[in-house]
């Protein structure tokens, strides 16, 4: 596999900002979605969120700089031997490195003993390491990484449940069940779809983030809604009896006599759904008062007689 700083263009030096900002061009790039028949960008996207799951990842990073942990997250083996001023040496990396790495030096010739004096005979040291049993490279279980997801879902299914699709950052896709009244930014946990562990051990989650998209008049706010709900000048002054819109379908919503633009009702239980410990939320319907789209002759001569008539000041006490 690439080097995780070629795949994504940044130098090793580079900051997490510039990391993220680069793998984030990529991805957007390489999409799937943006790419459905393109099955060299669909194995460049993985390699991309591959990499980005390495020095994406602050221990990984680390882990990746200090050799420890290939291209493709998996613990490196035994290394190569290096020559050394007339002998060689060997280093040997328990899991994970750090307090299990060993390294090995050895000089032959010119030595205490000298060839065939009671020197060192590397047979040795490989019996000791692989014959026998006597001493063997050995790893614990490892639980694999979690890995992170966002499931993005309209409105409507947010309040009365349904399912979305996500992209793993691996490139796999996968069927998300969204439960009814789902928050924005509330997180899904799917048990065992993350990262496969390491030695036996058990895979990771995935962590999926819903997040709500933008809907065409109702506002999200935690549980509640909000909508502006426009009247005609004649429905707010005499009060009417009008069709107002909610997630559930058209109600019927009772305009005051005498309402001003912004008046806001309340239809309780109008909101999200209620959801485990959750109350239903409510919706807030903000009126506001429009005129006629068209020129209206009779409309303006009347609205020009209602001043003469009646005149007020609607500002006279802001001073």
């Amino acid at each position: 596999m690439r080097d995780p700083y070629d795949v994504l263009g940044v130098p090793k030096t580079a900051s997490a900002a510039d990391i993220k900002k680069a793998y984030r061009q990529l991805a957007k790039k390489f999409h799937p979605d943006r790419n459905r028949d393109d099955t060299k960008a669909k194995e460049r996207f993985a390699e991309i969120n591959t990499a980005y799951e390495i020095v994406g990842d602050e221990k990984k990073k680390a882990q990746f700089d200090r050799g420890e942990i290939g291209p493709d997250g998996k613990p490196r083996g035994f290394e190569g031997f290096g020559a050394g001023p007339g002998g060689f040496s060997r280093a040997w990396r328990g899991a994970g490195g750090g307090p299990g790495e060993q390294h090995f030096e050895f000089n032959f010739g010119g030595g205490r003993g000298g060839a065939g004096g009671g020197g060192f005979d590397p047979s040795d040291l490989f019996s000791d390491l692989f014959g026998g049993g006597r001493r063997r490279a050995q790893g614990t279980a490892t639980r694999g990484d979690d890995v992170v997801a966002t499931a993005t879902v309209p409105l409507e299914t947010a309040a009365k449940g349904g399912s979305a699709r996500v992209i793993l950052p691996s490139g796999r896709t996968l069927e998300v069940k969204i439960p009814a009244g789902v928050e924005d930014g509330q997180q899904i946990r799917l048990r065992g779809q993350g990262q496969p562990g390491l030695r036996g051990g058990e895979p990771g989650d995935a962590l999926v983030t819903v997040k709500i998209a933008a809907h065409p008049w109702f506002r999200l706010e935690g549980r509640d809604l909000r909508v502006d709900l426009p009247v005609t000048i004649y429905e707010a002054a005499l009060g009417a009896k009008v069709q107002a819109p909610t997630l559930d379908g058209k109600v019927e919503l009772a305009v005051p006599a005498g309402s001003n633009g912004g008046r806001v009702l309340r239809l309780r239980g109008r909101g999200l759904p209620a959801s485990d410990s959750k109350p239903a939320g409510d919706l807030y319907v903000a009126l506001k008062i429009m005129l006629p789209e068209e020129p209206d002759a009779e409309f303006e001569a009347r609205m020009r007689e209602l001043r003469e008539r009646h005149h007020y000041d609607p500002r006279r006490k802001m001073g």
